[in-house]
């Protein structure tokens, strides 16, 4: 094991499958020389010559390109800086990538991974501090990835480079300096796996990027008020782990559910519906949903504090269910 910050970790990883895969390559916007908008793949140019390439500033190139090459036999890991600039290329994800193997019944797949930073926090303003996870879980066809630790990005990176499916892997700005163990070499983090962050009796959150170390604050606070919080990351949205959930569920017969992304149409609602058609019975209480409010974030730091969830929120969630 060797301690990495999340943003090494995400670059050990591809380094890894650069090395394994003669057909894994990696462009977007900056991604050799400079290394990246957040330095992720600093270096690996000068690893891989010719397998790191700098494209034009066109989101429609990157994720059109990638998924011909992808079809053409490659494995692409294309950049998109800022999550927020997806909307640029989604008909080249979302009608192309993500339904040429159907469409085609499995003679072609689409090995690409679509590698971008979501998240506030950082003062960057309503352009570039958006989480849109729950447009990419609306795709049949993708499969989308949010790790929250820097062993997780290691592992799901591998696991997303050898998917013969498109998946969306999205990489938090504020986890980026974090450090953590991770397993040294080839290391893979099943798609569709989720991970109990820390055991707990009384209470079920569910939390994935960020918000897990938000969760995790809240149940450390929570414990000492003798409230035993369980803390689940799903890691992937889609594949989900339906069965990990109903099981804490079940456990705890309680349930709140913590992202970044707008509470309005953001994927903690189709976790609630999930667990409502599936295990009503498990629960003796409301299903509550701790979310961004519905306004675009704010560039000032106080209002931008102000809108993202907390821990102090998480809390008072809990308390409302005893």
């Amino acid at each position: 094991m060797m301690e990495m910050t999340y943003a090494e970790a995400i670059r050990d990883g591809m380094r890894v499958e650069l090395k394994r895969d003669p057909n894994v390559f990696i462009w977007g916007e900056d991604v050799g020389k400079f290394g990246g908008c957040f330095g992720v793949t600093g270096g690996l140019v000068a690893e891989f010559p010719g397998r790191v390439i700098d494209t034009p500033i066109s989101e429609t190139a990157i994720v059109g390109a990638a998924v011909g090459a992808a079809a053409a036999g490659l494995r692409p890991i294309a950049e998109i800086m800022f999550v927020d600039f997806m909307g640029v290329c989604m008909d080249e994800l979302f009608n192309q990538a993500a339904k040429m193997r159907y469409m085609f019944g499995g003679k072609a797949t689409i090995p690409m991974v679509l590698r971008t930073p979501c998240g506030a926090g950082m003062g960057a303003a309503a352009q570039h501090s958006q989480s849109m996870e729950a447009w990419f879980t609306h795709i049949p066809g993708i499969k989308t990835v949010m790790p929250s630790t820097p062993a997780d990005a290691k592992g799901l990176m591998a696991a997303a480079v050898r998917d013969d499916n498109p998946v969306v892997y999205i990489e938090h700005k504020q986890l980026l300096g974090i450090k953590g163990e991770v397993p040294e070499g080839e290391y893979m983090v099943p798609l569709g796996k989720a991970d109990i962050k820390k055991e707990g009796s009384d209470v079920t959150i569910i939390a994935w990027s960020w918000m897990v170390h938000k969760a995790l604050a809240a149940a450390e606070a929570l414990a000492r008020e003798g409230i035993a919080a369980e803390v689940l990351d799903p890691r992937t949205l889609v594949p989900l782990d339906t069965e990990s959930i109903l099981q804490s569920v079940g456990k705890t017969g309680k349930l709140v559910i913590v992202h970044e992304a707008v509470k309005t149409g953001g994927f903690g609602g189709e976790i609630a519906a999930f667990v409502a058609e599936e295990g009503l019975d498990l629960l003796d209480g409301p299903i509550k949903r701790v979310a961004m409010p519905f306004t675009p974030i704010p560039f000032s730091p106080v209002l931008e504090n102000s809108v993202i969830p907390s821990e102090e929120k998480i809390i008072a969630a809990v308390k409302s269910l005893f």
